[in-house]
């Protein structure tokens, strides 16, 4: 029984150091959390598929992955590009008069549910970091605990479940900071940087 507890917050200290991590998908997060557009159904998302990913891993498909480093090289590629693209968009809207950032500070609440969906899907199932961190780190760890590698995955379900639920909620709250262009041109600056940072280093890693 001790050895289940121990994979499991193995498991949930784990995926906590791999989710936290400052990417596009918290970011979008955020953006959405302080627009107060469609929160829960992008953290519920995000959590489905982190979940599925860190089964899928635990049960090896990171092996299958790893045995073809040409799809990880093609994911890496396409998912830089895309990811450059969505910071030169927020790097965009950082240049914009102050009175276009007040018409369209509730920008990111224009998005339809759909809309917000389908980009949070593309930022999980894009971004080649999902893979490399989530099914292939994840899994290989897990399988290292033998017979209790799905406790933690377990663990590493629960880290991921409560932190989009508190990015989530947590940005939701931080919408009464953003009555100002000032405020909005600093969140912007800041997912342009991530955004370039990750997509560079997914460019430059090729």
């Amino acid at each position: 029984m001790t050895t289940y507890v121990l994979a499991a917050v193995a498991g949930l200290l784990t995926g906590a150091g791999l989710i936290i991590a400052i990417g596009p998908q918290n970011v979008f997060i955020l953006r959405q959390g302080v627009a107060r557009a469609h929160v829960v159904p992008v953290v519920v998302v995000c959590a489905i598929s982190d979940v599925v990913l860190i089964v899928a891993g635990v049960a090896g498909l990171g092996a299958l992955v790893a045995a073809h480093p040409s799809v990880v090289k093609v994911a890496k590629i396409f998912g830089g590009g895309y990811v450059i693209v969505l910071g030169l968009m927020a790097a965009r809207r950082c240049l914009r008069s102050s009175e276009a950032i007040v018409a369209n500070a509730g920008e990111a609440a224009t998005l339809s549910r759909w809309a917000a969906i389908g980009m949070t899907l593309a930022l999980t199932w894009l971004n080649p970091h999902v893979y490399l961190d989530t099914v292939l780190t994840m899994g290989a760890i897990a399988n290292s605990h033998g017979h209790a590698k799905w406790a933690f995955a377990v663990g590493a379900c629960l880290a991921s479940l409560l932190w989009f639920a508190t990015l989530g909620g947590g940005a939701t709250r931080l919408s009464r900071f953003f009555g100002s262009p000032r405020s909005w041109r600093i969140l912007d600056a800041i997912v342009a940087v991530v955004m370039f940072v990750v997509g560079a280093g997914l460019l430059l890693s090729v």
